[in-house]
């Protein structure tokens, strides 16, 4: 039994979002059963979770992209989340590359509380019309900054420059690759910037937990956890593993036992794509998306280069985070070093 603590957070509340049914459906190919849907978003309903996330793990129209859809259309969203989250507020995630502007004044339409724009911190300013636009559509709008790790910290308030009045910024560690030193750095900084900062943790170093927590010390007033830690890769912070991470810090405020039990509903509910361990440790090292791993699996068998270096070849050549042409430059590069040799 633990003792009894001080509240680590006693001057402000602070939220956990949960992203189960948004950044969860990476983990299932984006098809996900609507009864399981419906009984986790009721059983939800009556914790103290402050904010729920649903849809497409890469944002709302991700399908225009040419990734596969949801078996679960927006529409159908709408009507269950409606439907089974009567009091606690609702949101998507969105991109500008494929998610329009009039499909989220729609969504908002039918009952959407926020949505959370995703993009790199590097491309923030040519995306300033979208964002304010969004703004105007919808009644509580987040950026979240992709990648965030991969843009040195002292460049941010010259990207983030001119953002529109949004509800808060997001520090995103993508590539789980964060340590506590550095979520409290990004808070710190992108805490001037906006006043309110959430946090969303990869777990590819088993870090995404305890970033949280720091993120929360440095001033942050949201992280994002799913049930079980399910997400893309090797996950995100367990929304559980964080109310009981509370509870014993003396925050007993989101009922750790039930979001536990529904964890395990979720463990033994969904039926999980594999996950290479080995790629998802050394993106983590590294500082590579794990978006890229099915394609550098591709170059490793097309040129006979190992993963590890081509990863570490890529991430010496990116200005910001390593993009597909990195890859290519760093495949050609050791390929013609394993010929000379």
């Amino acid at each position: 039994m633990h003792e009894s603590r001080a509240p680590q957070f006693p001057a402000r509340k602070v939220e956990i979002l949960d992203a189960t049914l948004r950044d969860g459906s990476y983990a299932v190919d984006f098809q996900l059963d609507e009864d399981f849907v419906r009984k986790l978003l009721r059983r939800l309903e009556a914790t103290p979770i402050n904010k729920v996330e649903v849809g497409h793990g890469l944002g709302f129209e991700a399908e225009r992209s040419g990734i596969r859809a949801s078996n679960i259309d927006l529409p159908t969203w709408c009507e269950i989340a409606g439907q089974e989250l009567p009091t606690t507020p609702w949101g998507m995630f969105a991109q500008p590359g494929f998610s329009r502007l009039q499909t989220l004044a729609d969504l908002c339409k039918e009952g959407m509380s926020f949505v959370r724009i995703g993009m790199e911190p590097e491309k923030v300013p040519e995306h300033l019309d979208y964002i304010e636009r969004a703004t105007e559509i919808c009644g509580e709008v987040y950026l979240n900054l992709m990648k965030t790790s991969s843009t040195p910290v002292q460049e941010l308030p010259e990207l983030l420059r001119g953002i529109p009045d949004v509800d808060g910024v997001y520090v995103v560690d993508s590539c789980g690759s964060m340590m506590p030193d550095d979520v409290r750095r990004y808070v710190t900084v992108t805490q001037e910037i906006c006043p309110v900062v959430g946090f969303h943790g990869h777990d590819n170093l088993g870090m995404a937990n305890a970033n949280s927590i720091a993120a929360f010390e440095a001033g942050a007033a949201i992280a994002d956890g799913t049930l079980d830690g399910i997400g893309r890769g090797a996950g995100n912070a367990e929304t559980e593993s964080l109310a009981g991470i509370m509870r014993v810090l003396g925050e007993d405020r989101f009922d750790y036992k039930e979001l536990a039990r529904l964890a395990h509903f979720c463990r033994t509910s969904l039926d999980l794509l594999p996950e290479d361990r080995t790629m998802q440790v050394l993106g983590g090292v590294i500082g590579i998306h794990s978006g890229f791993f099915p394609y550098i699996d591709q170059l490793c068998a097309e040129n006979a280069v190992e993963p590890a270096p081509l990863m570490e070849t890529a991430a010496g050549l990116a200005r910001y985070s390593a993009e597909k042409s990195d890859l290519r430059a760093a495949a050609r590069y050791l390929s013609r070093q394993t010929v000379a040799a």
